[in-house]
């Protein structure tokens, strides 16, 4: 699953040599991408990041500021700045999860993707598209319990693919996929 950015192609050819893939060394993911993959991804740029769980810390730090100052000021709590104060809270913790159903609508439409991990790069294809990068275009990638997720070399990591560990049918395929993202591109 991709997110954002618009770095797309229509090249066929990633993972090839005159249009052959290297089948024992690509590996193949079949799947439906669900909100949660975007979550994961987002939150994997987050951390890799670090300004956006910044600025919201900040930010919900200055609410929390704001809403004792107006408690100490008038001696008792209004409920108007209390319920504005949790609508906050609410936004700041939500956010995240919107961005992910949005990506969802974006991505979700196309059904079924199916992706070619091999040494030239990565070929993800639909019914409606197909994208192809190159290890070039990835800064690093990191591991989490259930995807792997490749970060664009960016500054802003405006692009995500986020390849989730159950789109791979064969028992050796997570330990390919893994050989092969640690020889093309870093962990992060």
């Amino acid at each position: 699953m991709a997110e954002s950015g618009g770095a797309e192609g229509t090249d066929n050819s990633v993972g090839t040599h005159d249009g052959v893939v290297d089948e024992q060394s690509a590996v193949q993911l079949a799947y439906r991408p669900e909100s949660a993959d975007a979550l994961v991804g987002l939150r994997v740029r987050e951390r890799i990041k670090r300004t956006g769980l910044l600025l919201r810390g900040v930010f919900l730090a200055l609410w929390v500021g704001q809403w004792l100052l107006f408690i100490v000021g008038r001696g008792s709590v209004d409920v108007v700045s209390t319920v504005l104060f949790l609508f906050v809270v609410l936004v700041v913790w939500g956010y995240p999860r919107l961005q992910a159903a949005q990506v969802q609508r974006v991505v979700g439409w196309q059904g079924e993707y199916r992706a070619t991990v091999s040494p030239a790069g990565i070929t993800c294809r639909t019914d409606h598209s197909t994208l192809s990068q190159k290890w070039s275009f990835f800064q690093g990638y990191r591991e989490t319990a259930g995807h792997f997720v490749l970060l664009s070399r960016d500054p802003s990591i405006s692009w995500l693919s986020v390849l989730p560990k159950r789109g791979v049918r064969d028992g050796e395929g997570l330990d390919r996929l893994r050989a092969i993202l640690d020889e093309h591109t870093s962990r992060v």
